[in-house]
């Protein structure tokens, strides 16, 4: 499958890429009726509602479905290659209970099923019951991530931004972040329904808060490259 517009060397240059199309309208339905129903300990919670689902590979069957689809597979593939897979799915929502806005970061942990002393592997954390952990940047360099949205999310819905090119530098101080944030133009990453970020984890980005009350629901997913080393193992595989 071929999706009209995406550039698969742009994502390797820019560290990112805007695509249309990815979920159609029948796919947003199942996800959003199965993802209403998610509750447990995966589920973040602010004022009663959940604006945060971790695990959604475990507990979706739409999000294992998704992450499986050719759509996505097309997206990822010609960045990873042909036996790449999905390792984690988290929903976010912004809403009037739970409007936040992010700093500029880069995305740096994993996912894994425990904790093992591997060289270059740290600081260790953990997150609705998950082992998570720093790897090296060369393991953060062979993952892509694809955020699909289920909600229109125009420049007033808080949409990500990035600075392009940034993922190329590997893992940056707080004094190169602010550099490349003061020395470089944000592109904010507008989409419509169903429609993908895709982007490397080490791409600068962050976010504003919303200035509408409403949902901006995004299925968060990381795809990787390859296995881990030192017996370290994705908490999930899709």
């Amino acid at each position: 499958m071929t999706l009209t517009g995406y550039d698969a060397a742009a994502v390797r240059r820019d560290g990112f890429a805007i695509v249309e199309n990815v979920a159609d309208s029948a796919t947003v339905a199942v996800l959003l009726d199965e993802l209403a129903a998610v509750d447990g300990p995966g589920a973040i919670r602010r004022r009663g509602s959940v604006h945060a689902v971790r695990n959604l590979l475990e507990a979706v069957p739409a999000v294992r479905d998704l992450a499986r689809s050719a759509a996505a597979r097309a997206l990822v593939e010609p960045v990873l290659g042909a036996e790449c897979f999905a390792v984690r799915g988290i929903l976010f929502d912004k809403t009037p209970d739970a409007n936040w806005k992010v700093a500029w970061h880069q995305d740096l942990t994993i996912a894994v099923r425990e904790r093992r002393e591997v060289p270059g592997f740290g600081p260790w954390s953990e997150k609705a019951g998950i082992t998570h952990v720093q790897p090296p940047a060369e393991v953060l360099r062979d993952m892509l991530t694809v955020r699909v949205h289920l909600d229109p999310c125009g420049t007033e819905n808080g949409p990500v931004q990035v600075i392009g090119g940034s993922h190329l530098h590997g893992r940056l101080s707080p004094e190169e972040i602010d550099e490349w944030r003061d020395g470089n133009d944000a592109v904010p990453c507008t989409s419509p329904i169903g429609g993908a970020l895709v982007m490397r984890p080490l791409l600068l980005h962050a976010s504003s808060a919303s200035t509408v009350p409403d949902h901006r629901r995004v299925v968060h997913l990381e795809f990787a490259a390859g296995d881990l080393p030192g017996g370290l193992e994705w908490h999930g595989r899709c």
